[in-house]
């Protein structure tokens, strides 16, 4: 090419771009077009964001969908992106308005997924006829293997269940625990000492135990704290997560106490930390009370079968100390969670079993507590019918085989995910974890139930 020709295309390239900096910033308001570098430049960081978001790194993905409708105003894709990352953070309200926001800004060319998020938000802020009406939506714009996928048909169940289960009013009131177990983080699964005056909890707060973060998530790695009642405030006293060895710089989680106090038994994860034992992915773990009273480290439970690469956690285990029940995703490719159970033979664990399609979906069940005899499973699950996210359920033990797991309904379940039900017969109360909805945000708080009424349903 010769240099006359190459310094013709130059200025001819730069004659363009001049007048499209000049069409942009004088002939169209700017509230209205974007200019051609800008637009390009947004769609670029909404790519990198959606890299983000798909492994999950939400926070980062927020940012470059933030910075994106920086460049771009008018782009219904980045307040599209935006909103998605609210509702995985639980920022329902803020959901809500970029939604709506992509709608108003992309018309017909927005991503008809916007009404399977429309349905989503609305139906986790209890505005149920408006959720009906979005994932109705979403079946007419999306292919049937799209809304099979994003299970829209079961959601529209859920949604005619909790209209039911609100108009029957509430049996059963939960109650935010006062004192110093809710923070502005999330916090979770309690677990009450057996002088019943010491609840241990789960929190994600910014004094977790070498203050790191899970690069995932971006989030605090998890805590056990301790809290003990004060008689004369009538309420739970400081939380304290300076637990010994409980406590590591990753994931620690507290499950079960034996009845003597002596025996632990954890959910631990280090595999995100340079911890030189790190454990092959989340393990359940045991730690012993040793004779000064303090805790020895907690050790990954050797059984065949119990712990694996995949996730193992949330162990309830009964009063004889001699079957556990746990968590695990190992059949992931195919489900998501599903509940096991292991049998003590002599000093180990004998062969671990996954319990029957009565109990597990294909959906996902969590966090289950085995009451002390081992007659009654509770457990949360999105598989079987609720009111939205994770219902409590309860089943009872026939022997062979479980009974068909009953909704604990309104009042202890909810539109949002309830989760980690324990239930202590003798005091006639339960704690569990909820959603507590403030402003356009929310986190997970523990509260407690008063079931002085309560009654096992009935096997069926």
């Amino acid at each position: 090419m010769t240099t006359i020709l190459r310094y013709s295309l130059t200025i001819l390239f730069l004659s363009a771009m001049s007048n499209t900096f000049a069409y942009s910033n004088t002939a169209t308001p700017p509230d209205s077009t974007t200019n051609i570098v800008d637009k390009t430049a947004a769609t670029y960081i909404i790519e990198e964001g959606k890299t983000m978001f798909g492994i999950g790194r939400i926070k980062d993905a927020l940012i470059k969908f933030r910075q994106a409708g920086v460049k771009d105003p008018n782009s219904w894709k980045a307040a599209y992106w935006i909103s998605k990352c609210h509702y995985k953070m639980n920022n329902y309200g803020y959901s809500l308005k970029y939604a709506n926001s992509a709608m108003t800004l992309g018309g017909e060319k927005v991503n008809k997924e916007i009404y399977f998020t429309l349905g989503s938000v609305n139906h986790r802020l209890g505005n149920i006829d408006s959720a009906i009406v979005n994932y109705n939506k979403a079946i007419e714009n999306l292919t049937k293997s799209r809304a099979k996928v994003l299970r829209i048909a079961h959601h529209l169940e859920e949604c005619e269940f909790a209209k039911t289960q609100i108009k029957n009013g509430k049996l059963f009131e939960k109650k935010r625990i006062e004192g110093e177990i809710n923070s502005g983080y999330d916090d979770y699964n309690i677990v009450l000492g057996s002088d019943s005056k010491t609840i241990y909890f789960v929190s994600r707060r910014s004094n977790t135990t070498g203050g790191g973060m899970n690069p995932d998530d971006q989030r605090y790695f998890e805590d056990t704290y301790k809290s003990v009642y004060d008689e004369e405030m009538k309420e739970w006293g400081t939380a304290s997560n300076e637990l010994g060895k409980l406590n590591s710089n990753g994931f620690d989680a507290l499950n079960y106490i034996s009845p003597d106090g002596l025996i632990a038994i954890l959910t631990v994860n280090s595999t995100a930390t340079d911890t030189k034992n790190a454990t092959k992915g989340s393990d359940i773990c045991e730690a012993k009370k040793n004779t000064k009273g303090t805790w020895n480290s907690p050790k990954p439970i050797k059984a065949k079968g119990l712990n694996t690469s995949y996730f193992e956690g949330s162990a309830t285990v009964t009063s004889d100390g001699n079957t556990m029940y746990f968590v695990s995703d190992r059949k992931g490719e195919t489900r998501s969670t599903d509940i096991y159970v292991a049998h003590r033979e002599g000093k180990s664990w004998g062969k671990v079993k996954v319990l029957s399609d009565s109990i597990n979906t294909k959906g996902r069940e969590t966090t289950p507590y085995i009451s002390p005899d081992g007659r009654y499973l509770f457990f949360s699950s999105d598989g079987h019918l609720g009111m939205g996210g994770l219902d409590v359920y309860v089943s009872e033990n026939l022997g062979e085989t479980w009974s068909t797991p009953v909704n604990l309904g309104y009042g202890i379940n909810s539109v949002n995910n309830d989760t980690h039900f324990v239930y202590n017969a003798d005091l006639k109360k339960a704690f569990m974890s909820g959603f507590e909805l403030v402003g356009k945000k929310s986190s997970i708080d523990c509260y407690e139930l008063d079931l002085t009424k309560f009654e096992y349903p009935k096997a069926y």
